[in-house]
């Protein structure tokens, strides 16, 4: 952890983390608009945010976006918060509230990576069978993971099932992505979902989630990308909120056998 808080000590540093808050997956000319900072001082400052796993980048054609990435923060925050009460330690907790609140005024994108210690084989593993995801995860996943078919989820006691829930990606090691599940009725009645979060929901195009897996040295680097909103997606929401501890507990669970928290 000491990467994450010597770039949070640089204001510099801080400030791009805020423009990324308020808009997520920016160029670097994006980027440097309004700072007072060369091209090359921006650069450098985001390889600082990015080799403490800050900030992660993606392509998207020639273009490089940089993406928050809040996983570092939680992890910061789920170990030591609840350990600890004084201003500093509530500071902190303020800093991860405010960088997973992302704006929902453009299309979002939620970008998160993680590095684990662990081996591509058994993180697949983790990712796909309902033994290990009902541990962290609470939900389990009926498929034969085949690019086209379909996938039912079953979730808080529901079984999600549809036609356009399906596998879209499936590259044992190295990459899987998937549609996102329906919010059925039952569901939405389990989530406590208003009517008018419900309506919302159902106008929303189906979003999709993405798990690129890269071996890094003993550990491996996992890279989740959750794209496919539209502006102001109640989705989007929702999982902006979730991500972060289903990615803290599944790193916990794979590191030391145990979720860090019950699901």
């Amino acid at each position: 952890m000491d990467d994450v808080f010597r770039a949070l000590a640089d204001p510099s540093r801080r400030r791009l983390l805020d423009k990324l808050n308020h808009r997520n997956g920016q160029t670097l000319r994006e980027l440097c608009v309004g700072l007072e900072m060369a091209r090359q001082s921006v650069s450098k400052h985001l390889a600082i945010l990015e080799a403490a796993n800050l900030v992660t980048t993606v392509r998207r054609g020639r273009e490089k976006l940089h993406y928050l990435n809040t996983a570092p923060i939680n992890e910061i925050a789920e170990r030591w918060i609840t350990r600890y009460d004084d201003e500093r330690v509530r500071a902190l907790g303020d800093l991860k509230r405010a960088l997973e609140e992302t704006t929902m005024e453009d299309k979002p994108t939620f970008v998160y990576t993680t590095y684990i210690k662990t081996t591509p084989e058994r993180l697949w593993q983790a990712l796909t069978d309902p033994a290990f995801t009902e541990r962290y995860w609470g939900l389990t996943f009926e498929t034969d993971w085949q690019p086209g078919s379909t996938m039912t989820w079953v979730q808080r006691g529901l079984t999600i099932g549809d036609p356009a829930q399906v596998v879209l990606e499936a590259e044992p090691y190295r990459r899987l992505s998937y549609t996102w599940h329906t919010f059925t009725p039952q569901l939405s009645e389990a989530l406590d979902l208003s009517d008018e979060a419900r309506e919302r929901i159902a106008r929303e195009p189906r979003s999709r989630a993405t798990f690129d897996i890269e071996p890094f040295g003993e550990r491996v680097k996992l890279t989740v990308v959750h794209d496919g909103f539209e502006a102001g997606s109640v989705v989007a929401t929702m999982v902006s909120e979730g991500w972060p501890r289903v990615l803290s507990d599944l790193k916990t669970l794979l590191e030391t056998g145990e979720p860090l928290v019950a699901p």
